[in-house]
């Protein structure tokens, strides 16, 4: 893998937290922006040493703006900085000066005049042992492709100038990427990476607001790691990311993120050359396996209540622990009520939820070996009497992520598990986990949704913007092979809507809802309404609005109206939903039947929603606004 850095623009904080942070993530070098040095009360020289103690190297020191081509007394004044510059990267340890294709409107176009003013800066800076990499902007002036500035650079022709490509900078203006495969990669002197989401806005808006790390948006970022390789280039692979999210979270998760997105792209990129991969292949989930609540006995009663409403059998009791199995269909649902360990800890801080979730994988060693390559944390608590060493790493909101063999799974439960009463196959029995839905701040979200592509073979689907009550929020739904796993991830900047509830009242992002499949959704609603289990109320105005905007056969809108079940269609079929009311003020559950249709009823999630903002009421914790960690602030 080629060495790896991150530009200090990428994160927040003061430049020595930014440095500390880019380190302890395990980066090679790091890129000095200008402004960083500006605001930091130690000396060029200061830095340069803090920087070679942390263990890093510069990468590039940048931006050095608005250059090339300028008519005197400009050019001569462009010419005084560069060796202001120069001084400075001397005390600092920086070898590369980034100077990025002019935007100035006093600038001259021509390729040999710039050629010209850079050979005669490239002088200047190899005199010193330095050198210098043109990079054309977008929205440069006169040059704003990499293929006029490598020609710039060739005719220039000189061994202290080089060329810097960047990622965004060639996909925001939609260029090819063969021509970069036929650039000597000595004559490459930088490469940086920026991944983004495709946006129709101007390109400077976008740039500097919109990056993220690669995975995290849509541009094809492991074909150009595979152009470039193919040139020779064995120089740093760095980081530029312009994101207001980065810039307002903590500096030592956005370093680790990105170093985590480096790790997978390395990845990626091999296997699109055909070379010899650096981790295992994406993990294939066969299914979720189990969630696991972690509550106080008292409430375990009350779940365990709600479980049985649902038709699930408390198949089995924990040889050594308080900790129960229910059991229907494929679906395992555990209750740990212990006094100690892990789940105990997690039901102090965030109250009764889900703790964990149990994913049932092709190769449990081969998962944790690439969780381990991502820097993902592993998770280590001492085995019990009769408990067996299951894998694990810690996931969103602290809760933790377990991985069992998929065709040894039963293993588990016949070890640490004594059999209680036997599963119920009745008609419209839950048959197994359709979706996990995720609520996390809004800083957080890319994050995860790194995690989870990164480490597990799921891909992205079209994200929505549903419409609560107290705000918008959006859902980004992921989906494994297959469509038998799915997870949701749903952020929020209003903190009213029911996610910012979710995260303000259990004190962190975690599982807002699971959705369990039937065959059978109304069989399933007469087994559960028979059972005394109250079900989210829908208001008559939905039903009215479905007659008009569906046409819908009379005898099935009936239907649908006296169960309560939510319907929506596309091209492939039919969707039905139901939910429970909200257990504790924080999670609930939904039954859906899928007759070939693949969404997720987005088109209902406002009655929803609307129907359960009435249900819980208002908030039973003040607040004006959410922290980072989801924490409410008073």
């Amino acid at each position: 893998m080629n060495p790896t850095s991150i530009a200090t623009v990428s994160l927040s904080g003061d430049l020595a937290q930014k440095l500390e942070a880019i380190a302890a993530a395990g980066f090679d070098a790091v890129e000095i922006f200008d402004n960083d040095l500006l605001t930091i009360s130690a000396q060029a020289r200061d830095v340069g040493r803090m920087i070679k103690g942390l263990g890093l190297s510069v990468s590039a020191f940048q931006p050095f703006r608005d250059f090339e081509g300028l008519p005197e007394p400009d050019r001569a004044r462009a010419f005084a900085r560069a060796r202001r510059k120069f001084d400075l990267m001397q005390e600092l340890g920086a070898e590369l000066l980034l100077v990025c294709s002019s935007v100035a409107p006093a600038s001259l176009g021509g390729i040999d005049r710039a050629a010209d003013d850079f050979a005669a800066l490239g002088e200047i800076a190899a005199a010193q042992g330095l050198r210098v990499g043109f990079e054309a902007l977008a929205w440069g002036r006169h040059i704003n492709d990499y293929r006029d500035a490598w020609e710039v650079v060739r005719r220039a022709d000189h061994p202290a100038v080089g060329l810097i490509l960047d990622s965004f900078h060639t996909f925001a203006r939609d260029l090819p990427l063969d021509p970069i495969r036929a650039i000597p990669g000595d004559r490459i002197f930088l490469v940086q990476l920026a991944d983004a989401p495709r946006m129709q806005m101007d390109l400077l808006t976008w740039s500097r607001h919109f990056r993220c790390f690669p995975g995290q948006g849509e541009l094809p970022l492991a074909a150009f790691v595979e152009a470039i390789d193919a040139t020779g280039y064995a120089g740093p692979l760095s980081l530029e990311i312009f994101n207001d999210q980065f810039r307002a979270g903590p500096p030592e998760s956005t370093a680790r993120d990105g170093l985590r997105s480096l790790r997978f792209l390395d990845d990626e990129a091999r296997r699109l050359e055909g070379r010899a991969p650096a981790l295992p292949p994406r993990a294939d989930i066969d299914r979720v396996e189990f969630v696991e609540f972690a509550t106080d006995p008292a409430t375990g009663a009350e779940l365990g209540a709600l479980f049985a409403g649902l038709g699930f059998a408390r198949t089995g009791d924990h040889v050594s622990k308080s900790v129960e199995r229910w059991q229907q269909g494929e679906i395992n649902l555990v209750i740990n009520t212990e006094s100690d360990g892990f789940a105990h800890s997690h039901a102090i801080l965030h109250g009764p939820g889900v703790c964990a979730l149990g994913l049932a994988v092709r190769d449990v060693e081969a998962t944790m070996a690439r969780a381990e390559g991502l820097r993902a944390t592993t998770f280590l608590q001492p085995v019990g009497p009769g408990e067996l060493p299951i894998p694990a790493i810690r996931w969103v909101g602290g809760s933790l992520l377990y991985f069992v063999e998929a065709d040894r799974a039963g293993e588990v439960w016949d070890t640490e598990f004594r059999a209680g009463e036997a599963a119920g196959t009745a008609p419209g029995a839950l048959t197994h986990v359709d979706h996990v839905s995720q609520s996390m701040s809004h800083e957080e979200m890319l994050s995860w949704l790194l995690a989870y592509t990164s480490l597990f073979d799921m891909e992205r689907v079209a994200q929505a913007s549903v419409v609560d009550p107290g705000g918008i929020v959006r859902s980004q739904p992921l989906v494994a092979p297959g469509e038998r796993v799915r997870f949701v991830l749903n952020a929020t900047q209003a903190h009213r809507t029911l996610s910012a509830r979710f995260i303000a009242e259990q004190f962190g992002s975690g599982v807002q809802h699971i959705a369990f499949a039937t065959d059978d959704i109304f069989a399933c609603i007469r087994r559960m309404r028979e059972a005394g289990l109250p079900l989210l109320a829908i208001p008559d105005t939905y039903y009215r609005d479905l007659e008009a905007r569906l046409d819908l056969d009379p005898a099935l809108l009936d239907k649908l109206r006296r169960h309560q079940v939510l319907y929506d269609r596309d091209e492939a079929g039919a969707f039905f939903q139901v939910y429970t009311q909200v257990f504790a003020r924080r999670f609930f559950f939904e039954i859906v039947q899928r007759d070939g249709y693949a969404g997720f009823g987005a088109v209902n999630a406002p009655v929803r929603l609307a129907s359960q903002a009435r249900e819980i009421g208002p908030l039973t914790i003040p607040y004006d606004w959410a922290g980072l960690d989801g924490t409410a602030r008073p």
